[in-house]
């Protein structure tokens, strides 16, 4: 009788030998897992002046241990520019800028490659365009918004403020995916230059962009 209920002893806590040992396994593999990836996450809400949902920079940048974010703007009229960067530490870097130029709609369009040979897709509402190139190996979005500023002097053209994104090292998107998210990126970035230029007249944003769709 001994042997058998030292038997059971034995077997009862072999068990939950077993069970704490795995608990503590999913434990610390869990915490290492996050530890490497959580640097994202630990950004604000909201990046680049508080223009831009951190949701965006996740699904265009793959995870990483640490992530910084820097931005600024300066300059009035033509020589605006509002900047921002967010890069981790697996050395990828999210990027964008919006500056204020002489440019119609159509000059815009031609510097993205309607020329050149490289093709686009294009979507817009309103008043607002953007467009993405189809470059698979890495491409730019860019978003145009006509602005006249309150103080700016005459010029005899069209004027906007231009944004352009880009993605430096790995992607966590790709395809329409990485060329959807750096759109909306620019375009988070041009909401809040619209503001920060002193564009004359409502902004009259929409909440977003209509969808590239397959391409």
């Amino acid at each position: 009788m001994a042997e058998r209920g030292s038997g059971r002893w034995w077997k009862t806590h072999s068990v939950r030998g077993f069970f704490a040992a795995t608990v503590i396994l999913v434990l610390v593999c869990g915490g290492l897992f996050v530890f490497f990836v959580k640097g994202l996450y630990l950004l604000p809400d909201k990046v680049c002046e508080g223009s831009v949902q951190r949701d965006v920079v996740i699904r265009t940048l793959p995870r990483a241990r640490a992530a910084d974010e820097w931005s600024d703007h300066r300059g009035r009229g033509t020589d605006f520019m509002f900047g921002c960067r967010v890069s981790t530490s697996g050395d990828s870097i999210l990027s964008g800028s919006v500056n204020l130029r002489e440019s119609s709609k159509d000059d815009w369009e031609r510097g993205y490659g309607s020329d050149g040979g490289t093709r686009v897709v294009r979507t817009s509402a309103g008043r607002v365009a953007g467009l993405a190139q189809l470059d698979d190996d890495g491409g730019v979005a860019s978003v145009y918004v006509p602005c006249e500023p309150k103080d700016a002097e005459e010029t005899s053209g069209p004027r906007a403020l231009v944004a352009e994104a880009g993605v430096t090292g790995k992607s966590r998107a790709s395809g329409t995916a990485r060329r959807q998210d750096l759109t909306d990126f620019a375009y988070q970035l041009t909401q809040h230059a619209y503001a920060l230029a002193g564009c004359k007249g409502p902004s009259d944003f929409p909440k977003r962009l209509p969808r590239y769709g397959d391409h």
